[in-house]
């Protein structure tokens, strides 16, 4: 997932995709513990897209801080 990607969704759909990823990496863990795993390069890559997704939310949560933060010095 590119941040690019990222960036174009909305809130809700950056926290539904964290809930996804989270549940796939869940699910992924029990695989590699019962052995069954093959693709043992997506629990880092799922790792790296949950970080990216957070990274992004809480962007957007320090800008609309100061856009607040701005709000209330000019008033």
């Amino acid at each position: 997932m590119q941040p690019k990607d990222i960036r174009q969704m909305g809130d809700a759909e950056i926290r539904s995709a964290i809930e996804d990823a989270k549940t796939e990496l869940f699910n992924l863990r029990f695989q590699r513990a019962a052995g069954s795993l093959e693709n043992t390069s997506r629990l880092r890559a799922l790792r790296k897209d949950i970080a990216r997704l957070y990274t992004i939310l809480r962007e957007r949560e320090i800008a609309a801080a100061l856009v607040r933060q701005e709000g209330k010095d000019n008033a």
